[in-house]
């Protein structure tokens, strides 16, 4: 199957004849992709029986090694399914088997909890101090690397009389939840382009107790977003970039924004499903574009996804088998519309023993769940339907506001006639 520069194989389980002939077969072509410029070959190895994928070898391609010895041409980076990077394969015996790799884990990978930002988008960042509270120290025992509060919204944009504090995060109200925040839980703040005064609003680093700025940009709004990056780094903070709504992006306008984010002083680079309209193809396909840019600049790779699907789990977990580093996901889901990828499944599915699930699931129990249904977001046939025809979920959460809630097809009809 093959995305612009890259080529995925998929296998069975080694070493019967007609497989080794697959890989022999495997190795041959990728000599053959060379020529056509492949910048990775991936073998995802199946196991017969369960038929999972239990670890794949990845054939890194560039311009240096067009001429490379037979050598180098062994496979040097082995990931499992939970994203374990192994740096070489080991010899099949009766005490090692594929399953073993399953209760290990990968350091590098970290947990962005957005449960207050992103379910702020339901209910106008109106969350009280207990819900804030619980949520932060939820994300503190539980050991997750990084909390977004909410935005950095420009007062002269937003009235803050019509929005809740966590719309403008100033600094008394983060200080009057988390003190100095003495805790490993590093703390994040959203700046949205063209929505923030980010010049007097984002103090410099050492009057804060933020630790993160992300900066969410639409395509067109590249330059303004590289400056607030630009900005926050020499402020002090660590920075990301998300490119939102990017399954509507064309693709030479998304190449040369990752080739000038890639430029810029950003430490990690998010790939966006905002419409939750991305199915693991596409995942693939974009992760290994936005490899290409990050990896030759040192950056990081995050991913966000939204659940209009019910793929939010699922492909963020194909991102971080490709090499995404940074995870996104909210309590219970919450979140705009279908919420996003939920936080205890990402705890419950990585296994470094700094992850704790048991206080995170206490908080959706005592203060997330009782929410629902003033707030309304999580899977819902309306929001499926504007992910199947990516288009942006405010449609839907509209209708769901109406009398007509539940009447589907009549919500299909409405969005079908709507082009």
């Amino acid at each position: 199957m093959l995305y612009e520069k890259s080529l995925v194989y998929v296998m069975m389980t080694i070493p019967s004849p007609t497989e080794i002939f697959i890989c022999i077969f495997a190795v041959l072509n990728y000599l053959y992709v060379s020529v056509l410029c492949c910048s990775w070959v991936v073998i995802i190895f199946r196991h017969r029986e369960k038929k999972i994928a239990n670890y794949c070898l990845a054939f890194p391609f560039d311009e240096t090694r067009r001429n490379a010895s037979p050598k180098s041409l062994m496979p040097v980076i082995l990931y499992d399914m939970r994203g374990l990077k192994m740096t070489e394969l080991k010899k099949r015996d009766s005490n090692y088997s594929a399953f073993g790799r399953w209760i290990t884990y990968r350091a590098e990978i970290k947990i962005m909890d957005c449960t207050i930002r992103d379910g702020g988008l339901m209910n106008k960042h109106q969350f009280s101090d207990d819900f804030i509270k619980a949520v932060y120290s939820a994300a503190v025992d539980g050991g997750i690397d990084y909390l977004e509060l909410g935005y950095k919204a420009s007062k002269k944009i937003f009235a803050p009389d019509q929005f809740g504090a966590w719309k403008f995060c100033d600094e008394e109200d983060i200080r009057r939840i988390v003190g100095e925040n003495d805790t490993d839980l590093k703390l994040s703040v959203m700046a949205d382009t063209e929505r923030t005064d980010y010049h007097n609003d984002i103090l410099p680093r050492e009057q804060s107790v933020v630790d993160m700025i992300r900066v969410a940009t639409y395509i067109h709004q590249i330059p303004t977003a590289l400056d607030i990056v630009k900005d926050a780094h020499n402020k002090g903070y660590e920075t990301s970039i998300n490119v939102m709504a990017v399954s509507t992006v064309p693709e030479k306008e998304l190449d040369e924004a990752l080739e000038l984010i890639a430029q810029s002083e950003v430490d990690i680079i998010y790939l966006v499903d905002s419409f939750g309209s991305l199915y693991s193809e596409q995942i693939q396909y974009l992760m290994g574009k936005y490899l290409r840019y990050s990896n030759s600049a040192g950056k990081q790779i995050g991913i966000h996804a939204h659940n209009n699907q019910q793929l939010a789990f699922a492909n963020t977990i194909e991102a971080l088998i490709l090499g995404a580093n940074i995870l996104d996901g909210s309590m219970a889901g919450l979140g705009r519309g279908a919420g996003n990828c939920a936080t205890e499944s990402l705890l419950g599915f990585l296994h470094n023993p700094k992850f704790r699930l048991r206080p995170v699931l206490k908080c959706i129990q005592e203060h997330i769940e009782p929410l629902r249904e003033e707030l309304r977001w999580g899977y819902d046939i309306p929001y499926m339907i504007t992910g199947l025809m990516n288009r942006h979920p405010r449609s839907a959460i509209e209708f769901n506001q109406t009398d007509d809630r539940g009447d589907y097809t009549k919500f299909f009809d409405m969005i079908v006639d709507m082009d």
